[in-house]
């Protein structure tokens, strides 16, 4: 279930393998985004999800707010 977790929990659950989705246009993506994460567009994630995501680990998913 999506819940807005900090940046103390995104560093845990990646520490124990969580999966980290950018999901900016990939121009965005390839300007600046966190290390390992993978980019997924949100016009796409839905479409894709399955074959790039490990069903098997938590998946956190973010978009660089430039507010």
């Amino acid at each position: 279930m999506p819940r807005p977790i900090d940046r103390d929990e995104v560093r845990r659950l990646v520490d124990r393998g969580a999966q980290l989705v950018e999901v900016l246009p990939a121009n965005e993506y390839e300007e600046d985004h966190l290390p390992g994460a993978i980019n997924l567009p949100l016009r796409r994630l839905e479409k894709e999800a399955r074959s790039a995501l490990d069903r098997g680990r938590a998946v956190v998913v973010y978009f660089a707010d430039s507010a």
